[in-house]
């Protein structure tokens, strides 16, 4: 499942627009990264978007 454990990010969906004006169905996915962080004092793997890691909102193990 594509969402973040901290900011609870997902999948969002929306429309390709073609030149024609024609809309298809599209979804945008987070970038979901798997690493071993210290959640609650112990080593844990979890699924974090990269802002998430890049804001230093989790502390890597």
């Amino acid at each position: 499942m594509a969402k973040c454990s901290i900011c609870g990010k997902g999948v969002v969906f929306g429309h390709n627009v073609s030149h024609s004006n024609r809309k298809t169905n599209r979804t945008w996915k987070p970038n979901i990264r798997k690493v071993k962080a210290v959640v609650e004092g112990q080593h844990q793997t979890v699924c974090v978007c990269s802002r998430c890691l890049r804001s230093g909102k989790i502390e890597r193990a």
